[in-house]
Formats: C-alpha cells, sequence, structure tokens
C-alpha cells in the first residue's frame, strides 16, 4: 500500500495554497470568525463563489448535481487546506452524502446543487431534552395528513438553526413501534410556519472562543415546531426507516478532511507552539517528557489520518462502508481528550487562562480547547454507542 499522494495530487495541494495566499484576506478571515456564530457574509461568499468555478466544490459528487465526477482523495485535498483558513466548503456534515444515498431523483436535483453553490444549508434536528445520547428516545411527532405531515416537538443543539435555509430533522411517525422503528427523516426550509428558534448560548460565549477552537461556537439553539406542515414529499427515504437513513448519513457525514481535522489541529498547534516558544525561561521542545509525549499524540493523530483515508478509499472503490465510520468517532474523540489533557500537562495552570487574559497562550485556544473537548465524545453520536455499532457491524457480536 502507498501512503503517499500522487505528484498530481501534491499538485493540486500546491494550488489551493497559492489560492489561499492570494484570495483568503483579512476581511474575510474577520468574517469566518464572525461566522462561527452569524452564518456567513458577503465577503466569504464572493470567495465561496471564486472556489466553486475552479470546480473544487462536491469534486466528488456527480456531474448531473454539479459535482466533478472526481476522486475523494482530490476533494479531500482541497478541503483539508481550506480547512486550515477556517474556510469550510466540506459537504460532510451538510446532509448531501445522505440525500444522494436515499433521496428521490427530485431530492438530488434540488438539494445537491444548492448544497455545492452554498444556497441552501441544514440544521441538524436530532437531539431533544429527553433524548442525546440515545437518540432513538426522541419524541417529536410526525403525523399523516392527506399529502402532508404535521410535526409538533422540540429539538435542541441545533447549532446553525439561526441561519441555515432548511433543518434536517428526525421525527416519529410511528409511536406504536420499537423505538429504533417508526422513525422518519424530513427536509424542509427553516422559515416555515410554526418554527421557533430560540439562542442557548455556550461556555465559549464569554469570553470568545479564538479563531481555530474546536467546539468554540459561544451560541446554539432550541428549536419548537408547533403544527408544522410539511409536505409528504419532504421525506428523506422510505417512511419509518429514518433510524437507518440517518445513521447511514452520519456515517458518510465522518468521512473528510474537516473531521480529520478537527481530531489533528490541537496536535499541530501544539507541536508549533512549542517549536517557537520559550517557557518560563526554557524551550519545551528540549524537555524530553515534553518531546516523548507530544510524540506519542502525533502519532495518535496519524492513527486519525490513517482512518480517514481508509474510510474514503472504501467509499471510493465502492466497498461496504458498514462500522469503519463508527470507529473513528471513537478513536478521534477519545484522541482529542487526551491530546487536551497532555497539552494542559505542558502548559500547567497556563492551560487555564482564557482568551483575553493576561499571559494567556495563543490566545487561550488551548484553554477554550479544554473545554470543548469532552463534547466531540457525545456530538453525532456518543462514543459507548460508536462501540456497539462497532461490536454488531464490524464484529458480529450478538446485542447484549
Amino acid at each position: 500500500m502507498d501512503f503517499a499522494f500522487t505528484p498530481e495530487q501534491e499538485q493540486l495541494r500546491q494550488e489551493v495554497r497559492d489560492f489561499i495566499a492570494e484570495n483568503v484576506t483579512d476581511s474575510v478571515r474577520a468574517e469566518v470568525e464572525d461566522a462561527m456564530d452569524e452564518g456567513h457574509g458577503e465577503e466569504y461568499m464572493k470567495l465561496r463563489a471564486k472556489i466553486a468555478e475552479r470546480g473544487w466544490i462536491g469534486i466528488s459528487f456527480p456531474k448531473e448535481y454539479g459535482g466533478q465526477d472526481g476522486s475523494r482523495i482530490d476533494q479531500y485535498i482541497v478541503e483539508e487546506e481550506l480547512a486550515r483558513v477556517g474556510v469550510n466548503v466540506g459537504l460532510s456534515g451538510s446532509g448531501g452524502p445522505a440525500i444522494l444515498a436515499a433521496g428521490t431523483e427530485e431530492q438530488k436535483q434540488y438539494f445537491i446543487p444548492r448544497l455545492i453553490r452554498g444556497e441552501v444549508t441544514f440544521a441538524l434536528g436530532f437531539t431533544e431534552p429527553q433524548a442525546g445520547a440515545d437518540l432513538a428516545g426522541l419524541q417529536t411527532r410526525a403525523v399523516r395528513d392527506g399529502d402532508d405531515y404535521i410535526i409538533n416537538g422540540q429539538k435542541m443543539y441545533t447549532s446553525s438553526a439561526h441561519y441555515a435555509t432548511h433543518i434536517y430533522m428526525m421525527a416519529r411517525t410511528d409511536p406504536d413501534a420499537p423505538k429504533h422503528k417508526g422513525i422518519s427523516i424530513f427536509l424542509f426550509p427553516m422559515d416555515t410556519p410554526g418554527v421557533t428558534v430560540r439562542p442557548l448560548w455556550t461556555i465559549q460565549n464569554d469570553p470568545p472562543a479564538p479563531m481555530g477552537t474546536t467546539y468554540g461556537m459561544g451560541r446554539t439553539n432550541e428549536t419548537f415546531f408547533e403544527d408544522v406542515r410539511v409536505p409528504a414529499s419532504s421525506m428523506l427515504g422510505e417512511e419509518n426507516m429514518g433510524w437507518y437513513v440517518g445513521a447511514m448519513g452520519l456515517n458518510l457525514d465522518r468521512v473528510g478532511a474537516s473531521r480529520y481535522l478537527i481530531s489533528v489541529r490541537r496536535d499541530e498547534d501544539i507541536v508549533n507552539w512549542v517549536k517557537e516558544n520559550e517557557f518560563d525561561g526554557h524551550s519545551p521542545s528540549e524537555d524530553p517528557e515534553v518531546r516523548d509525549r507530544i510524540a506519542e499524540m502525533w502519532i495518535e493523530a496519524q492513527v486519525c489520518r490513517l482512518m480517514t483515508l481508509r474510510s474514503m478509499s472504501i467509499v471510493e472503490h465502492g466497498g461496504n462502508f458498514t462500522y469503519e465510520g463508527s470507529a473513528e468517532k471513537v478513536w478521534a474523540p477519545e484522541h482529542g481528550v487526551r491530546t487536551t489533557e497532555g497539552i494542559s500537562q505542558i502548559l500547567g495552570p497556563y492551560a487555564q487562562l482564557l482568551n483575553g487574559s493576561i499571559g494567556a497562550v495563543e490566545d487561550g485556544v488551548f484553554a477554550h480547547n479544554l473545554m470543548g473537548s469532552f463534547q466531540s465524545g457525545i456530538n453525532h453520536g456518543s462514543v459507548q454507542v460508536m462501540r456497539d455499532q462497532v461490536a454488531r457491524r464490524g464484529l458480529g457480536m450478538p446485542r447484549g
């Protein structure tokens, strides 16, 4: 197996880096930082249009829906370089892969080109007050009424709901079925009558987390649905099969550069800081214990990279992608927690100084990472649930 990129792929990487140097200006960077909580501004959208003109968004998506029929590895390279400067053009987490896999032709024709152009963005409506890690316990109801469904309920942590154009949500369509069955997925506009979004301010809000913080959003939301009427055509996949469509979509959404960077950005940040700075009068890079700990973290980070590349290879070659995304979802968040704790031990009390504090290291990014790291073991499925999926789907073990 050759783990290196081809000369053509390295050339593509350099083209993206040259593009970033020329086009990612200070004003764009400022908008990117604001977009973490408020959505994208005019400068950012102009930049995104330039990226789209080069065919760098949705590279691996079919041409008939606005993609390039290209390589997932090429797509990964472009997304990785842009994500490092805060410009996220990846379609993992967008709902796009699930729509391609389970959507009707009408849904594909409508949503995929608009996702690629940035005209449609989805908020994810899964978690509820009483259904988080145990998502199958959700209670939001969708009742059939002629050619429509009427939805009532509440969702929590719908982070982009205040600026997203649409929501990708689970609702219970058969309350008498076992909890993993009787669930369906709906795609509909956020401005549909009866939808109310209310902010939930996070621990990262005051002081605000600096650019580059993992899970540094200062705002998430709770979203309420009161007699929300949506057409039956807004259902993704078959009725009562939403749990399986959603699990497949989340698995596919975990494959990409943005997920990989969430896992390893902290490792790269501490390596760069240690190499370039003195700490209490000496260079941490000369401390054998620090060097040993960072080497251990870096090796784990490369496991994250290889797991991501394995998943992309399986999907690209038409393989059976079952438990691999769940395995990544176990390894990467737990690696992130170990890395954050290791960095805190290296920095000592300075690791607690937040953005704006006197003596804060790198604008407090390591302190804010510490506050955000533990939620990665719960977001988009807890690591305990993922371990169960690896055991049953990957190892063929029976349910306990």
